[in-house]
């Protein structure tokens, strides 16, 4: 992978200890004259599932037999609802990219959830990790209905192997 390079100027303040402190470059990463960060995967994906399930409209996150199986799991004592169900994210040096799967409140426009969602997941995943978003792409496997048994909510869900990955430079 190509090394990431410290811009001089602005940006970068010098810390009581004398060395420099971590400055964001603008470039997807944060680089010391110590060391590189890198975000992993599963922080992206969390967060990216926080920012998805904020949207007003947003049922549940997952996809077809993966929510059945997270509806039993979520009986489990101890066992949980992971954030980053319904959630596949590739993270590359200087950009992510992120697929979510999602189960929707009936009667909610749809184009206008996945614009909500999409502006909600760059906008944090951007701001908490310093990465360029590319793409947010965006499934809607369900539509909850009124009345309709709560076998959706918060049900665990990971990304069906036959999608093709999200891009990411």
């Amino acid at each position: 992978m190509p090394s990431q390079h410290v811009r001089s100027g602005a940006g970068h303040k010098p810390n009581p200890s004398g060395g420099r402190e971590v400055a964001h470059t603008g470039d997807g990463a944060l680089v010391s004259d110590t060391g590189k960060t890198r975000i992993a995967d599963g922080v992206v994906a969390k967060i990216a599932g926080m920012a998805a399930r904020e949207v007003g409209g947003v049922y549940a996150m997952g996809a077809g037999m993966a929510r059945t199986f997270g509806s039993v799991k979520e009986r489990i004592p101890g066992v949980g609802v992971s954030v980053t169900q319904g959630v596949a994210v590739q993270v590359g040096e200087k950009q992510a990219a992120v697929d979510i799967d999602l189960v929707v409140e009936y009667g909610v426009a749809i184009p206008d959830l996945a614009r909500a969602c999409r502006e909600s997941v760059i906008s944090q995943v951007e701001q908490m990790t310093g990465l360029e978003v590319v793409e947010v792409n965006i499934t809607v496997d369900d539509v909850h209905l009124p009345g309709e048994e709560n076998n959706h909510k918060d049900d665990a869900s990971h990304h069906d192997a036959e999608k093709p990955a999200p891009r990411v430079k």
